[in-house]
């Protein structure tokens, strides 16, 4: 044991030793967070401060929004900053608490999806139950219940990684502490340890999935039965966004589970952490505003009143 070193830092993958594809790395990283920040900022923004837009279900997505600016603040601004000053490493404590910040986001983010089919379930199939069901309080209670239970597991996750020093390596073939990753470089008890977690974890995902395929496959059946065109694309428009946001996330959450573990840095191995850490946090601002009306409409609204407010300020000043 007295030969054995103990690492407090880790080593992060580097593609490419070329100082300017770093550069353009972090200078590309930069503009999706930029237009990540910038579209769930909006959106949060919008349903805030519109009226039409007080109820149940912008209320799911605005916490959505913000879920999604915390999971790619908590990854992208430090490899941005170590490919613009040229560094690898990121210290232990970072690395714990990236896992840990990361780990919550995601686990409360599927929990408030599982609870926004739910809404649309009752919404569709029984409209008239569901001011009496869904109610502000059982809203909250649901939102409450979702940060409590992602913060239990990724606080049961985070502790058995770490419970114990890393001495096999330091070296993160990915640009961020990733938790396929970490366990690669784990001893063989933390390695045991957490696959016991994340069967346990698998267990109660799999009901989740069973409820959520219910729930959507009872929303279509009643969409396609109502005659009215109107109200049939109102209802698929209130849908749609939500499915396709649950379909990435499951699709990116998937390729980072079950995703082979690399070995050694790779172009193949970079973009695929891309895709699963930035593309849905860019993505689901994009999906929800060009699939959903009422906030379409929401949007001109606010960006009327601001060139209003605009124009005014110009005038005061003339």
């Amino acid at each position: 044991m007295d030969n054995l070193t103990v690492f407090t830092e880790f080593l992060l993958m580097d593609v490419t030793g070329s100082r300017e594809l770093q550069v353009l790395q972090g200078v590309l990283f930069l503009v999706i967070y930029l237009g990540a920040l910038t579209g769930n900022l909006l959106t949060v923004t919008v349903i805030v401060t519109d009226t039409r837009l007080h109820s149940p279900m912008y209320f799911f997505i605005s916490n959505v929004a913000l879920l999604d600016l915390g999971s790619i603040s908590v990854v992208v601004p430090k490899d941005v900053v170590n490919s613009m000053t040229g560094r690898k490493t990121i210290s232990l404590t970072e690395c714990t608490a990236q896992i840990f910040l990361y780990t919550l986001f995601a686990a409360v983010e599927f929990s408030l999806l599982v609870v926004m089919s739910y809404d649309r379930y009752m919404a569709i199939c029984h409209p008239l139950h569901y001011g009496l069901i869904i109610t502000p309080s059982l809203c909250s209670q649901a939102t409450a219940g979702s940060w409590a239970s992602g913060l239990v597991y990724s606080a049961i996750h985070t502790g058995c990684m770490f419970r114990l020093p890393f001495t096999k390596t330091n070296v993160i073939q990915q640009y961020f502490c990733d938790i396929p990753q970490i366990l690669r470089i784990s001893s063989s008890d933390i390695q045991f340890s957490e696959y016991v977690v994340l069967i346990i974890s698998i267990c109660i995902v799999s009901g989740c999935f069973k409820f959520l395929f219910v729930s959507y496959v009872s929303i279509f059946s009643t969409v396609l039965k109502i005659h009215s065109v109107e109200a049939r694309n109102k209802a698929i428009s209130t849908c749609t966004p939500q499915l396709a946001i649950l379909l990435l996330f499951l699709i990116s959450a998937s390729e980072s589970v079950f995703g082979p573990i690399a070995n050694k840095p790779s172009l193949k191995n970079l973009l695929a952490a891309v895709f699963y850490t930035m593309v849905p946090p860019f993505m689901n601002p994009i999906i929800y505003c060009l699939r959903n009306r009422e906030i379409n409409a929401a949007l001109r609204r606010m960006f009327n009143r601001y060139c209003l407010f605009t124009v005014r300020i110009f005038s005061n000043k003339t």
